[in-house]
């Protein structure tokens, strides 16, 4: 826990100067344990055993020794096979917490950060496949704003792509009658009557018969080739008429993603690094950088095989023999352009796409522009047979949460809650929205997994209808406390007794801090998942053992524990975009 890391750090640092070792090593040295029911922090010695060449054991019993008198009588510190372990005490905690109203993350060095996510190319839908991608962006977004860090969420817009010139052309060419012969003929089911009225779901039937007509006919083909090398050289009046077929369709997906919880605050489109002309400025400066190379067609290209890529893409293709640019090479205008914007820059990509993000990588430091962090996801999979509808070998989000609300709202009829129609509908959207992203954010992002309906829904595992329970459950004691018109008193923590439960609470929430600083620190959401659902079950173990309200009495301490926690796991909640109700 950082708060007694920052309690012993000056001791310690006084002892390795003391010993002549490089204090460099600090932060290396004072570890988390691997049973945190062993100690709160530790310092193994035996990387100490080979500086001073003394053995493990007997450098603990020397350091425990010599710290004892360094810190604060607080601080409990014992020798254990070659560890010496760190303990603060549970009352100096519920004096810190609950009086003090420690302040987390107050050292901490904040910054400006700009999360680049989901960006899916607007031409139908937002479908499952793309669904991690969009929920780990959100859920790192709101941990950094949690941790203090000021935040971009940013959706870049291809507008001007081989997809979109396709919808624009099957918009402008094809009836609705075309489009539902070639796609009957194609055994497409015919558009679900449930989103009708929603221009994604309605736009990308236009988009599918297209796909299939344009494979046998070279008209087409190049109709859709001249489209496309005209919003490449920054068309106004093909990129307007791109931007008035997309439009909708995007629209439409921010929507779904709003049931969610999702939202942006920049759209930044591909078109506008062609219009400054910085993608033809960049191609000249590539074009003097020592790995430059010119194609038999013309085509201008890094070559990256001295650069650590193999295989058969070791040529990264800036500009065709036409002279025109790549998607890739607009990628680079683009973070170039970001970096104006903040300090830390994280994109959020697909596995698949490791490869085109090396090759950027190298292409950004050959310009001398600094290259972003990238948080690369494995996808997830869904057992067949368990979604309601399916458009090939598709399905789409509007669906994957219409289903989770279905079953939502008969699970909690089938808890026997007494619940009015409105309030219960309210409940099965937010446990159906906060259920899918948990269920895709607890498990570290570089696994694949199976989404499975058992899992995500369960009030009584590691999910997040179990902490949202835990939440209302610290909603309902603070409700009936208010309701006996309590008034706070002052404690004296020296004479209050701890039981196991309401220690191992506060112990904790003392790691807040440090989990959700670790998910920050590694893009990984899935660290604070394990804390929240660590932070519930603690909160319902000291629920159950103790006794806040009895014979109309508060008792005062247990209270003032329970309220921390609620605020606490209020906070965890928002973090995750986990919506956190006040009654389930």
């Amino acid at each position: 826990m950082n708060i007694l890391k920052r309690l012993i750090t000056p001791a310690v640092n006084e002892l390795l100067e003391e010993l002549n070792i490089d204090k460099n090593i600090l932060d290396d040295l004072i570890e988390k344990p691997r049973d945190l029911t062993v100690c709160d922090l530790c310092i193994p010695c035996f990387a100490l055993a080979k500086i001073l060449k003394k053995n493990p054991v007997e450098i603990a019993k020397d350091i425990s020794s010599s710290l004892k008198n360094k810190l604060i009588p607080e601080i409990f510190v014992i020798t254990k096979n070659g560890y010496v372990n760190f303990n603060l005490d549970t009352k100096f905690i519920a004096k810190k917490l609950l009086d003090e109203n420690y302040e987390f993350f107050q050292n901490s060095i904040k910054n400006d950060v700009l999360i680049e996510h989901t960006s899916a190319n607007p031409n139908g839908p937002f479908h499952v496949g793309r669904a991690r991608n969009a929920i780990l962006g959100d859920a790192l977004v709101r941990l950094n704003r949690e941790f203090g860090n000021k935040v971009i969420a940013e959706y870049y817009v291809d507008d001007m792509g081989k997809q979109v010139g396709i919808l624009a052309w099957a918009l402008e060419n094809l009836t609705e009658k075309d489009v539902d012969e070639i796609l009957e003929n194609e055994g497409i089911e015919s558009l679900n009557p449930t989103w009708i009225n929603k221009e994604d779901h309605i736009r990308v039937r236009w988009y599918q018969a297209a796909n299939i007509i344009r494979k046998d006919d070279k008209k087409i083909e190049l109709e859709l080739s001249e489209l496309i090398k005209k919003s490449e050289e920054g068309d106004e009046s093909v990129l307007s008429k791109f931007n008035d077929s997309f439009k909708p369709i995007l629209n439409g997906m921010l929507e779904t993603l709003s049931k969610l919880g999702i939202k942006y605050d920049s759209f930044t489109t591909e078109s506008k690094f062609i219009i400054n002309g910085r993608v033809n400025s960049i191609m000249e400066e590539l074009k003097k950088s020592k790995l430059y190379g010119k194609a038999e067609n013309g085509a201008n290209y890094l070559e990256l095989a001295g650069k650590g890529v193999s295989g058969k893409s070791t040529k990264f293709f800036f500009q065709r023999g036409d002279g025109s640019s790549l998607y890739a090479t607009r990628d680079l205008a683009y973070h170039e352009w970001k970096w104006t914007r903040a300090s830390k820059l994280i994109n959020i990509l697909g596995e698949d796409h490791r490869l085109q993000s090396k090759q950027v990588s190298i292409a950004l430091e050959e310009l001398k522009i600094k290259k972003p962090e990238v948080l690369f996801y494995s996808f997830i999979k869904l057992p067949e047979g368990k979604m309601s509808t399916r458009r090939g070998n598709v399905v789409f989000m509007d669906d994957l949460i219409a289903e989770a609300e279905n079953m939502a709202m008969k699970i909690i009829n089938q808890r026997g809650h007494n619940i009015e129609d409105k309030r219960s509908l309210e409940i099965s959207k937010a446990v159906a929205s906060s259920a899918i992203r948990f269920n895709i954010l607890k498990v570290s992002p570089e696994k694949g997994f199976t989404f499975k309906w058992e899992d995500a829904m369960s009030f009584d595992a590691d999910s997040a209808p179990f902490i949202m329970y835990s939440h209302a459950r610290s909603c309902s004691i603070n409700k009936k406390v208010n309701e006996l018109k309590f008034e706070e008193i002052n404690i004296d923590y020296s004479k209050v007794e701890i039981n196991k439960s309401a220690a191992n609470l506060l112990r904790t929430l003392m790691r807040f801090e440090d989990s959700l600083e670790k998910s920050i620190t590694e893009n990984k959401p899935n660290h604070f998942c394990t804390f929240m659902l660590e932070l519930a079950t603690k909160y319902n173990s000291f629920y159950r053992d103790c006794i806040i309200i009895e014979n109309q009495n508060v008792n005062v301490f247990h209270y003032k524990v329970s309220e921390y926690s609620r605020k606490l796991i209020y906070r965890g909640c928002n973090a995750l975009g986990i919506i956190p109700l006040v009654s389930m």
